[in-house]
């Protein structure tokens, strides 16, 4: 075994030393008294949310015969079909999603008459 328990809580608490040390920064700088409307403080600054927005880029519009064309070359409806049934049949799909934690139907502690 490459640690045993003791190894392992020492390296625990180190690593807890280590992290608690690094929270503590004594660089930082005092900060300003709260109740003394006269300290300085920095200066505030703005920077809007929607300063990185980008538009987004309509698709270029096709005419219709075009559009159904390019749906009967695909293989229709029944192409979107297969892909929705490849889609939910995948076992990852079925195995990530919980059972209901009361999957048999009856209500935990009550009686049905």
């Amino acid at each position: 075994m490459l640690f045993d328990r003791q190894h392992s809580l020492a390296l625990g608490a180190l690593l807890l030393a280590l992290g608690s040390a690094q929270a503590q920064n004594p660089a930082r700088a005092a900060r300003p008294d709260p109740l003394n409307a006269q300290a300085a403080v920095p200066a505030l600054a703005y920077s809007s949310s929607l300063a990185t927005y980008r538009r987004h880029a309509e698709a270029e519009p096709i005419g219709w015969r075009e559009a159904n064309d390019n749906v009967a070359r695909i293989g229709g409806w029944r192409a979107y079909a297969r892909e929705s049934a490849a889609a939910s049949a995948t076992p990852a799909a079925s195995a990530s999603t919980p059972a209901p934690a009361n999957a048999g139907g009856a209500t935990p502690g009550v009686r049905k008459p």
